[in-house]
């Protein structure tokens, strides 16, 4: 296994530039991902490690040796597709066996290799079926068993459950989880689903427009999130946002002005905020909880039963939306008014301006 590191990675496809100065440390055994919208550069980031792409200037570093204008097969990397890219003409053994074969490894070792990865992946089975004979999950646990049959000394992961139903990605993603412990591996994974993000990470790495916006543990980066971006896109469903200012109440205190709500006191000193500075309140579903009277207003517009939770989505009198998660089922219908208010010590607090930096998060 190895260590990865990105010094001012960037890459450009003639005049668009796609990334902006990465700059990254993977650590020996680490599994990490890369999440972010559609379009923010994270697989062609893993192209760049994987080298199958060029980059146009900065540095691939792995295992302490400068692997820039190393080519793919040079790197000792393994790579997992989303669309798993099997032989369909070849058995399951036939799959995992032939990057060995190609090797001029003995037939011996490549057995020794096949059955090992097979019997980790549950495969073995199936070596004398051919991929149209396998399910999507069954071909994509050989797209991985092939990865490691090689002995990488880093696992890169393209968005690998996305061809999956919902199903076979809770299944596919413990079975991730499981081989990166027994493996003890270094592993890079992309993703554009949080979720997947994280319960499977150590690392998470959130991109947009090609710029790494925060690296952190995955409930770091829950709790405390660097700013709005990464406040919404981690955590499901996403965070509440609210229009607000700042004004001072009794003995000087800080309050929240939310329009037609009840403010909301803050542990925030007015060297840092200014009165009548305008913010951003971010709180998440689950943190709103029922209300009495004198608490928020909210206009029910749709209510999901999903039976162990409910999600309560609707309108403030502002005209902002807001959604509440509660726990198990409710009577609550479209067309209610109901109340709620945040939990004491949950709300989050953002720039409205510029990288909408957040100002606060005391979940």
């Amino acid at each position: 296994m190895a260590d990865l590191s990105l010094r001012a990675v960037r890459k450009s496809f003639g005049q668009v530039r796609t990334l902006h100065g990465i700059d990254l440390d993977v650590r020996d055994g680490e599994f990490a991902v890369l999440v972010g919208p559609s379009g923010c550069g994270k697989s062609t980031l893993l192209r760049l490690i994987a080298g199958l792409d060029e980059v146009t200037s900065g540095d691939v570093v792995i295992d302490g040796q400068t692997v820039t204008h190393a080519s793919a097969a040079q790197r000792g990397l393994a790579m997992v597709f989303q669309n798993y890219a099997l032989y369909p003409h070849m058995t399951v053994f036939q799959n995992l066996a032939f990057g060995l074969e190609n090797t001029s490894m003995p037939a011996a070792q490549i057995r020794q290799r096949v059955h090992q990865a097979a019997e980790q992946l549950q495969l073995s089975a199936l070596l004398a079926r051919k991929p149209r004979q396998l399910s999507g999950g069954q071909r994509q646990r050989v797209a991985i068993g092939r990865a490691i049959t090689r002995q990488p000394k880093i696992f890169l992961f393209d968005e690998p459950l996305s061809n999956l139903d919902a199903e076979l990605r809770v299944q596919m993603r413990i079975e991730l989880s499981k081989l990166h412990k027994d493996l003890r591996a270094t592993m890079v994974y992309v993703t554009h689903d949080q979720v997947e993000a994280m319960t499977m990470a150590d690392k998470i790495i959130v991109l947009r427009e090609g710029r790494i916006e925060q690296v952190g543990k995955p409930l770091d980066l829950y709790n405390a999130p660097a700013n709005r971006f990464v406040a919404g896109f981690i955590g499901s469903p996403r965070m509440n946002f609210i229009p607000a200012m700042v004004g001072v109440g009794q003995a000087g205190r800080l309050q929240v002005h939310c329009e037609g709500l009840a403010p909301l006191a803050l542990n925030l000193s007015q060297d840092r905020l200014a009165q009548a500075t305008p913010v951003t309140v971010g709180i998440r579903p689950e943190h709103l909880v029922p209300g009495a009277d004198g608490d928020w207003p909210l206009q029910v517009d749709v209510v999901e039963q999903l039976g162990n939770t409910s999600f309560v989505h609707g309108r403030l009198p502002s005209g902002a939306q807001l959604t509440q998660a509660l726990s198990g089922q409710t009577g609550i219908a479209p067309g209610q008014t109901v109340r709620v208010r945040p939990i004491d010590g949950t709300v989050h607090l953002f720039e409205t301006t510029g990288s909408e930096e957040a100002l606060m998060s005391t979940p």
